[in-house]
């Protein structure tokens, strides 16, 4: 479903994501762990277009976006929950869904949406500026849904959640899985909660991946070292 060969990524004349390759199945969580500047922001940013990079392809079911723009591969079934959330504060939770509706052939924010997110329908006429960082993640998920992606890249989504509502988040994210048939590609430092969500998890390192697991093989131990500065 998601096939990246050979990723470069540079700032002017500094490489810092160097010849990244990796593969996700149709319905398979990949998580991507690493310390703080080692390069996952770099890597999804240019996987979704925003940061120029060079690559031999970049592949969403069978199609190559490497030289796509953002909004080509939004249309291609790439969708990405930015580090930060990046919702709109002075737009309403409904609103703020229905941003992404533009790519989808809906009009209207499909039901399943506040079934996962229940929160966001008793919540849905309140500004995205009020909510909890948690609400706000889960809104900035929900956005990224309504356009029916095919790949799901979420960009550190427990970054500054307090502990119960990552598993509140982990838990959706396998629901997700079951009620779309989506893959998705999640870059992340918590271990716990990776290893709630992820098939597979790799680690990058210096912008390199560097060590990759199934999850039944992982030792917990070893990831930590890599995550500890």
């Amino acid at each position: 479903m998601f096939e990246v060969e050979k990723l470069h990524v540079s700032y002017g004349q500094s490489e810092v994501v160097h010849g990244v390759s990796f593969t996700a199945q149709k319905n398979e969580t990949v998580a991507i762990m690493g310390r703080n500047g080692m390069g996952k922001t770099t890597l999804f940013k240019s996987l979704m277009g925003i940061l120029p990079s060079q690559s031999d392809k970049v592949i969403v079911d069978g199609q190559d976006v490497s030289q796509a723009e953002s909004y080509q591969r939004v249309a291609s079934g790439l969708a990405y929950v930015p580090q930060g959330r990046m919702i709109f504060p002075n737009l309403t939770v409904k609103e703020n869904i229905e941003t992404g509706l533009g790519v989808s052939k809906q009009k209207t924010i499909p039901e399943d949406i506040f079934d996962l997110f229940p929160v966001l329908h008793e919540m849905r006429h309140r500004k995205g500026g009020n909510l909890s960082g948690g609400q706000q993640q889960q809104l900035a998920i929900a956005r990224a849904l309504v356009t029916n992606p095919k790949v799901l890249l979420l960009d550190e989504p427990t970054e500054g959640i307090q502990p119960s509502i990552i598993k509140d988040i982990a838990k959706v994210l396998n629901e997700i899985r079951q009620m779309r048939d989506i893959t998705i590609v999640v870059s992340e430092q918590v271990l716990s909660f990776t290893m709630e969500i992820a098939d597979r998890i790799m680690v990058i390192d210096k912008g390199k991946l560097i060590h990759e697991d199934h999850r039944d093989n992982v030792d917990a131990d070893k990831i930590k070292q890599y995550l500890t500065v």
